[in-house]
């Protein structure tokens, strides 16, 4: 039995709206790709939910706050203990891409990732894009049209109603069905 190469694994987001099937670009973002799976392996995104949604734009998860309601206040700054460096590569931020999300420092990803809703591409070579959705275009396009009202920092963009990822696992490409 031989171990699959790294681009045979999917991500499979479970979420209140359905499934995303995104596959990984480890060519261009290895250590990315790695600690998305180290994360989703260990259920580190389970429970989680989309806390930032700009219609047009983007979606935005994998805050472990977001799992505590009564840490709404601090939603979009948790991370999980630690950063990774930033793999910038020119893959074109578009719809399904996903990226990870950092703060103004480009090395300060940990475990926060978007997907795009549409051509971002002013973000190429300034996030670190790691994927693309494959399968449930639809859900992508659920998720994006929420009801959102203004967050902490003035952005329209918090879900009026929670946007909840129930799982996020990593399985052989060959079992989906």
């Amino acid at each position: 039995m031989s171990t699959p190469v790294a681009n045979d694994e999917v991500a499979v987001l479970k979420t209140s709206h359905g499934t995303l099937v995104l596959e990984f670009w480890p060519d261009v973002a290895p250590k990315t790709v790695e600690n998305f799976k180290k994360l989703a392996r260990q259920g580190f995104y389970d429970g989680t939910a989309f806390h930032r949604i700009v219609r047009g734009f983007m979606i935005q998860g994998g805050d472990p706050l977001t799992k505590d309601s009564g840490m709404e206040a601090r939603w979009g700054t948790g991370d999980p203990g630690y950063k990774i460096k930033a793999e910038f590569n020119a893959k074109s931020h578009q719809r399904g891409v996903i990226s990870m999300a950092r703060s103004s420092n480009p090395d300060s990803a940990g475990s926060q990732f978007f997907i795009c809703l549409g051509d971002a591409s002013f973000l190429d070579r300034q996030y670190t894009a790691f994927g693309k959705l494959i399968q449930g275009e639809d859900v992508l396009g659920k998720l994006g049209d929420v009801a959102t009202r203004v967050a902490g920092g003035g952005e329209k963009s918090r879900p009026v109603e929670r946007q909840g990822v129930e799982s996020v696992t990593i399985v052989d490409r060959k079992s989906l069905a």
